[in-house]
């Protein structure tokens, strides 16, 4: 498979840059139906400063290779099978333990979606924040609890001295989400990684927790990956772009190119079914169909029976990820007919 970057706004990424190398990536998971091949070759690469969206729909494989990143992929039933996971030059997987574990928090982090039920509901948030420093940092629980409230503070959370013995159900959802970003970033990991970081959130709010990421990210110079399945969220913070389905990626792209030309169907159907202004009172369109059922995935390419464009050889042969420039490739075999450009 065609490993890709891109190149961020201000300069290419250099090889010392990067910071995740994922290689060939499979994920599957033994359950008492069969094995559901949750993973399938995942490739991509993240540098410092970058931000990577991986998108697709519930099912797609996003989150799973998030956890076989971060290494808290629940196993059994789940099991990576092949591949490599190389963070700052060095293989997550043929790490010990105790090592790995060490990667966690001060490497690299993760927001993941539901707030609420990840903080623990018995714990004041500033005895959670103040944890970190203390397991990784060796402080006492008076420094830890100065930290966490520095931390309260860099997330623009109110009266941050006076709420840190406070428990998560007396914050916003809003809130609660800065406190899982204050948590992620507290030992300003090099890399974060943040599931749907927006879900369940008004818009309004949605776009102070995208903001207050996109400054962190600028601030530390961390790589960030930014899981989601919606288009609109990573238009305008987002370096590049992976679109996953079924377990594979089906096109890579810097973030502009691909919102003015997709180049696999998928991508396109996903886009289509984004609420436009100037499409006021039309019907909004809806890929037909239903994703894969992972332990029975169709032969040739996943998504041929709900794709518009399917052919025989859709349904027979596997599609690589083609090259369709030096910074771009798709998994379909009629890539050029789908960015409309001749033979």
């Amino acid at each position: 498979m065609t490993t890709l970057t891109t190149q961020t706004p201000n300069r290419p990424p250099t090889p010392q840059d990067t910071l995740l190398d994922v290689r060939g990536l499979h994920v599957e998971f033994r359950t008492r139906d069969g094995v559901a091949k949750a993973v399938n070759g995942v490739d991509y690469t993240v540098s410092a400063g970058e931000t990577l969206a991986v998108l697709g729909e519930s099912g797609s494989g996003k989150s799973v290779t998030a956890q076989a990143v971060m290494g808290i992929l629940d196993s059994p039933p789940g099991f990576i099978t092949q591949g490599e996971i190389v963070f700052q030059g060095k293989d997550l997987l043929t790490m010990g333990k105790e090592e790995r574990r060490k990667v966690r928090g001060e490497k690299m982090a993760m927001i993941f979606q539901d707030a609420l039920s990840s903080l623990n509901p018995v714990l004041s948030v500033g005895a959670q924040l103040g944890e970190m420093f203390i397991v990784h940092r060796g402080l006492s629980r008076k420094d830890a609890k100065l930290k966490a409230i520095e931390l309260m503070e860099r997330v623009r959370i109110p009266a941050a001295r006076q709420r840190v013995g406070d428990y998560p159900h007396q914050f916003s959802g809003g809130m609660r989400q800065r406190i899982m970003i204050a948590m992620a970033m507290a030992l300003e990991p090099d890399l974060i990684i943040a599931d749907e970081p927006t879900t369940a959130l008004d818009v309004t709010v949605q776009a102070q927790v995208m903001d207050l990421l996109a400054e962190l990210q600028r601030e530390l110079n961390m790589g960030l990956i930014l899981i989601t399945h919606d288009l609109g969220v990573v238009a305008d913070v987002a370096d590049k772009i992976a679109v996953m389905y079924a377990g594979r990626i089906v096109e890579t792209s810097p973030v502009h190119e691909i919102y003015k030309r997709p180049a696999h169907p998928y991508t396109k159907g996903l886009l289509d079914s984004i609420p436009r202004l100037d499409q006021k009172g039309q019907q909004l369109y809806a890929i037909k169909g239903l994703p894969p059922n992972l332990i029975h995935i169709p032969p040739g390419c996943a998504f041929n029976p709900r794709c518009p464009m399917a052919q025989d050889i859709c349904r027979t042969d596997v599609p690589p990820l083609y090259e369709v420039s030096p910074i771009r490739a798709s998994a379909c075999h009629f890539w050029k007919e789908t960015l409309g450009v001749d033979n």
